[in-house]
C-alpha cells in the first residue's frame, strides 16, 4: 500500500477550521480547487471517515491524504525544484531524486517529474507521450534516482525515442548490492515476464510468452565485508531490469523491498547487528542511481554523456561501510 501524501492529527489551534482551508495551507503547492475535488473523490479521509470539504475540524481527527485525484488533461503544474544536468532548445536533462514518480498512475496523481515539468516549462516539450507524459522518452523507477532525458519538442523526441529502441544508447547505473559476489565483473542474460502472482513485479519466465530478452552486465567497483558497490549497465531496457536481475543471482540491491525484502537499515543493521530502538535509518530506498547516459543529441548528432553524482543517502551509506562516518 502507498505511503499516504499527509497525515496529521488535529490540535486545538485548528479547531473548527475548513478541511479543504487547512490542507490547502498545509499543501501550498497544490491548488485549492485540486484539493476539493480529491476531498469529493474520497481521497481523503478524516479519523477513517469521508467528509465534504467544508468540514469543520474538530480536536483528535486524523487527516490522511491518501491521493489526489488524477487530472483531467496534462499534469497539473506543481513549483517543484529540479536540479538540471543540461538544457538546450530541443532537450533538457534532469537528476531525478529518489520518491519521485516520472509520470501519473494510480496513488501516484501529484509530486510527479511531469507536474515539475510542467510548471518549468509550460508548453515548451513533447507531445508524442501523449497527455499525461509531456516529454516524458524514458523513465525510472520512482526510487531510483539520477539522469533522465527530456524531449522539448516531437522531433527531437522521435529521434531520442529511436536510439533507445535501437539500443544506441549506453546506460550505466551505481547500485550496492547485498553480499560480496565472486567475481569483479559479470553478464546476466535472463528473459524478464510478468510475474506469476504479483501484478506489481518482473520475475525471470523462460518460455513464458510474454517474456521479453533482457541483458544486464556488471562490475564489482568496490567491496565491503557483507555489501558491495558495482556499476550496471542494462543492454535492453525492460522495467526492473537490474532489480531482477541482481535479485536472481542471489545479490538483490539494498533496501530493495519488492526484490530484497525490506526498505530500510539502519547503521547497527548494515554490521550484521539489530536496529537500536528509535534508530534512525541510513537507508529507506533501494541504492539504485541511473548515473550516466550517453546518447546522440538528437539535432546536432554530437555524441553526449550525462552524469548525476551519487545523491546523500547511497553516499552516506558508503561512507560508513568504508569507516568513515
Amino acid at each position: 500500500m502507498s505511503e499516504p501524501l499527509l497525515e496529521l492529527t488535529i490540535d486545538e489551534a485548528d479547531i473548527g477550521r475548513r478541511l479543504d482551508v487547512l490542507l490547502a495551507e498545509r499543501l501550498p503547492q497544490f491548488s485549492r480547487t485540486l484539493i476539493k475535488k480529491s476531498i469529493d473523490a474520497g481521497g481523503v479521509t478524516v479519523s477513517g471517515r469521508a467528509e465534504r470539504p467544508a468540514y469543520k475540524l474538530e480536536a483528535g481527527d486524523v487527516v490522511l491524504l491518501a491521493s489526489l485525484v488524477a487530472p483531467a488533461e496534462g499534469p497539473t503544474p506543481e513549483a517543484i525544484a529540479l536540479s538540471l544536468i543540461y538544457e538546450d532548445d530541443d532537450i533538457v536533462v534532469v537528476d531525478k531524486p529518489p520518491g519521485m514518480v516520472v509520470h501519473p498512475a494510480k496513488g501516484h496523481w501529484a509530486g510527479t517529474l511531469t507536474a515539475a515539468l510542467a510548471h518549468h516549462f509550460g508548453e515548451g516539450l513533447s507531445k508524442t507521450g501523449g497527455p499525461t507524459r509531456p516529454g516524458i522518452v524514458h523513465r525510472l523507477d520512482r526510487d531510483t534516482s539520477g539522469v533522465i532525458i527530456v524531449a522539448k519538442h516531437d522531433q527531437a523526441h522521435e529521434r531520442l525515442a529511436d536510439q533507445f529502441q535501437d539500443r544506441t544508447t549506453e546506460k550505466e547505473y551505481l547500485a550496492i548490492m547485498v553480499g560480496v559476489y565472486d567475481r569483479d565483473a559479470d553478464i546476466v542474460d535472463e528473459p524478464i515476464g510478468p510475474h506469476p502472482h504479483i501484478r506489481e513485479k518482473k520475475a525471470i519466465r523462460r518460455g513464458h510468452p510474454d517474456s521479453r530478452d533482457a541483458v544486464t552486465t556488471f562490475e564489482i567497483i568496490e567491496r565491503f565485508r557483507r555489501f558491495a558497490l558495482l556499476r550496471a549497465k542494462p543492454k535492453t531496457g525492460r522495467t526492473h531490469q537490474i532489480r531482477v536481475h541482481l535479485a536472481h543471482i542471489g545479490h538483490p540491491i539494498l533496501c530493495d523491498k519488492q526484490y530484497g525484502g525490506r526498505s530500510r537499515i539502519t547503521a547497527s543493521e548494515l554490521n550484521g547487528g539489530v536496529a537500536k530502538p528509535d534508530e534512525p535509518a541510513l537507508l529507506e530506498r533501494q541504492a539504485l542511481h541511473a548515473h550516466r547516459l550517453t546518447l546522440n543529441h538528437p539535432t546536432t548528432g554530437k555524441r553526449m554523456t550525462f552524469e548525476a553524482p551519487l545523491p546523500e543517502d547511497i553516499e552516506g551509506v558508503l561512507r560508513f561501510l568504508r569507516g568513515d562516518s
